[in-house]
């Protein structure tokens, strides 16, 4: 490189030349003495001097050698200066940033210390506040109290002087009529017809005044007739505290409730007009007269209306129990019902279809019906989601709930109701096709312990499911005729603990699979009732399991359960609770019928559509039966008057005897039922196609307490002698046509 640079600087005219002297003398003083203008010549050498390593060579004056320049001195103090500058600035801006940050700080914790301390002076103002405001409410809950007191004190005071002046008018009628009958003591009782009492003169006054509360009021008016002592004691006012009209529905009118209310107003509790279709205002003018009026049953009363309403409402404040079902009440009554029964309980509004939402808006505005806790909504197809948000609203604390026969019901209606209403505990929704899991899942919010639900193809397993985690003390189950529950659902229901009555009627999956998990579970030694109606899949081996598990079951239902047949009755026969059996449409035969009647426990029995089944089954299974007091043998053509006979001999208790579509029984066996059976009350003859009028006149002459009586396809029987045997009867129906295909016999009584 040296040698490149003396070329180039000295350009000879022989560079090769150059460059071979220039390496001899290279080679001849060493590498060590190369400089880098070796190659150059003297002439052309810079004039400035290298920069010494220290400026001591300067100092010294040793700088000759040296490159130093003024121009660069200065270049390198500015440089140095500027870099100083810059330390000193930096340092300082940092210094200046950190006590900015520190004054940031410290105000920042100054506001929250300002904060902190008005929070705190706020707290103790509170403090003393809310010990003030707390002082003062029992003040005022003190002087409430006292003057309650003093109301309650003078209220009472005037409840005492009404009583007693009621008390001494009545004092003054009883010794009325104690003198009548000291009177009458020398008239027409003491003649030899009456001086014989019967035996119920014997028993003590107590003992009468029970039995005569079990008499309507009809039959009450005629024990008045008997003599001086009976019409004392119907005098007596615990006989009037609960008055049924409905018992005499089709003879009561205006004047006779006006008379007895005015004469009882004051002990009157219930009052039941159920179907009394011939009332008008006086007599809800005199129903708001009775003060103390608690329960009022006004069900299928064609007349009443919002006026009728708003005349009860202005006496009778103190109601608890109401029922308005089948009446033509709008949202005027509704809107009564909030203002003036603050009180009311129980509310029936079923089948009601005149109300809309906006009714039930005013049920549980101003003073409302707070205080409901059983609401029946059955048939009212009109209410929405609205409606039923109402309610809610309104009447939170509902625990019973029916919604029977309403196929408009959703699960959204559910939902809003039970977003606030969540103490119910019993639920009803019979013929509700639209409900589905869903309703259930909303359900889980509630403690349930009742459930009934009928004639859904939506509700599943699922249902059951959730019943089973979030209902533990569930008692009623009711779920019949649900297509889509299977054997799966009831196991799931085993573990529950509590469960009394279930009812899987028309659950046509359902199997031995799914009874016997459920009986063997926590709740099969207390169930009590049991239905499995139409559960054709069940066998005699569910109810084996049922016999040896079931110890408190009363009541049992196996209507067309098709494969139950003897082997079953065998094992219910052993059986010491079961009172109530349904077992129509089965396989059984004799021998299971006389094996079912081996503890003579049974009080109702139906063995309908039995075709295996003959007069000597009825007769074994009658032999050890004394209490049956309901019998259904309907649909048995092979059964004979025999049949009807053993009944009669040997349960002499009956009240409920069914023997239609028997067409070989005849008027001997009506003989026999009117001579033994005097407590007969309902009577179905329909399709017994070879009674005649003696019939009716044994019936007539023998059954006295008989209520209801059925004669349809009996042509041997006349109009002439219905009307004149049946006039007192409560129901009768009639007809002389040929009896129907259905019935599986032909008019002459062929099969």
């Amino acid at each position: 490189q040296v040698l490149l640079c003396g070329v180039i600087a000295m350009r000879p005219e022989d560079p090769l030349t150059f460059l071979e002297e220039k390496l001899r003398e290279i080679m001849e003083k060493g590498l060590d003495a190369v400089l880098w203008h070796l190659c150059i010549d003297l002439s052309l050498h810079p004039k400035l001097k290298r920069i010494s390593e220290s400026y001591l060579n300067t100092l010294f004056g040793l700088d000759g050698e040296q490159l130093m320049t003024e121009e660069l001195c200065t270049k390198a103090w500015d440089f140095y200066s500027r870099n100083l500058m810059k330390l000193y600035f930096g340092g300082w801006m940092r210094y200046s940033l950190l006590r900015k940050k520190k004054r940031i700080k410290a105000k920042q914790k100054m506001s929250l210390a300002v904060v902190h301390y008005n929070v705190q002076v706020l707290r103790v103002v509170i403090q003393k506040w809310s010990t003030w405001v707390q002082i003062h409410k029992e003040k005022m809950t003190l002087a409430a109290k006292r003057l309650q007191q003093v109301f309650n004190k003078i209220y009472l005071n005037a409840v005492v002087k009404a009583w007693h002046a009621e008390a001494h008018s009545s004092l003054e009628t009883k010794a009325y009529f104690e003198s009548l009958a000291k009177e009458s003591q020398k008239g027409c009782f003491e003649s030899n017809n009456l001086t014989g009492r019967h035996k119920t003169s014997h028993l003590p006054e107590k003992a009468l005044l029970q039995i005569f509360r079990y008499v309507n009021l009809v039959d009450l008016a005629r024990c008045a007739q008997v003599s001086q002592t009976w019409m004392l004691l119907t005098q007596n006012s615990s006989l009037w505290s609960d008055i049924n009209f409905s018992s005499v529905k089709h003879k009561v009118q205006d004047q006779i409730v006006v008379n007895i209310l005015q004469k009882w107003r004051l002990y009157v509790l219930h009052l039941n007009l159920r179907g009394c279709c011939s009332l008008h205002r006086p007599s809800f003018e005199s129903i708001s007269e009775c003060k103390n009026l608690q329960d009022l049953n006004l069900s299928e009363c064609q007349g009443f209306n919002d006026e009728s309403m708003r005349l009860i409402s202005e006496g009778c404040r103190a109601l608890l129990y109401l029922n308005l079902s089948y009446t033509d009440i709008t949202n005027g009554t509704l809107r009564l019902l909030s203002s003036s029964f603050p009180n009311l309980q129980y509310l029936s509004l079923a089948h009601c279809r005149k109300f809309t939402d906006k009714g039930l808006l005013y049920l549980g505005s101003g003073k409302g019906c707070h205080k409901l806790i059983y609401l029946d909504l059955s048939g009212c197809i009109q209410i929405s989601v609205d409606g039923f948000r109402n309610i809610a609203n309104g009447c939170s604390r509902i625990q019973d709930l029916l919604i029977n026969k309403m196929p408009t019901l959703t699960d959204r209606c559910i939902q809003a109701l039970v977003e606030k209403c969540q103490q119910i505990m019993s639920v009803a929704f019979l013929d509700s096709p639209h409900l589905s899991d869903t309703t259930f899942k909303a359900l889980t919010e509630c403690k349930l312990v009742k459930v009934g639900i009928e004639g859904n193809n939506q509700i599943t397993d699922l249902s059951l499911k959730l019943m089973s985690k979030c209902c533990p003390y569930i008692r009623h189950i009711h779920m019949a005729d649900c297509q889509k529950i299977t054997d799966a659902g009831l196991q799931m229901l085993s573990p529950l603990k509590y469960v009394l009555v279930l009812n899987v009627a028309d659950c046509i999956r359902i199997s031995d699979g799914g009874v016997r998990p459920f009986v063997q579970g926590s709740s099969g030694a207390k169930l009590r009732e049991l239905n499995l109606t139409n559960c054709i899949r069940v066998t005699d081996a569910s109810i084996t399991e049922i016999a040896q598990r079931c110890h408190e079951l009363t009541y049992l239902n196996l209507r067309h359960c098709e494969n139950v047949a003897d082997a079953g009755m065998e094992a219910l026969g052993n059986m010491l609770s079961l009172i109530s059996i349904d077992i129509s449409g089965t396989s059984i035969s004799d021998m299971g019928l006389r094996a079912l009647g081996r503890r003579g426990k049974i009080k109702e029995l139906s063995i309908s559509e039995c075709r295996n089944i003959s007069d000597t089954g009825i007769q074994e299974f009658c032999k050890g039966t004394k209490y049956l007091e309901h019998c259904h043998v309907s649909s048995c053509p092979q059964l004979t008057d025999e049949a009807v006979k053993a009944l009669a001999f040997h349960c002499q208790r009956l009240t409920s005897v069914n023997i239609a579509g028997c067409p070989q029984m005849t008027d001997t066996c009506i003989k026999y039922l009117a001579a033994a059976c005097h407590y007969l009350h309902f009577l179905d003859v329909s399709g017994c196609i070879h009674l005649t009028d003696k019939a009716l006149k044994y019936l007539w002459e023998g059954c006295k307490q008989l209520q209801i009586l059925k004669m349809l396809y009996c042509r041997n029987i006349t109009k002439q002698a219905v009307l004149k045997y049946t006039a007192k009867l409560e129901k009768q129906e009639h007809n002389d046509a040929d009896p129907p295909s259905w019935l599986g016999y032909d008019r002459d009584g062929n099969i």
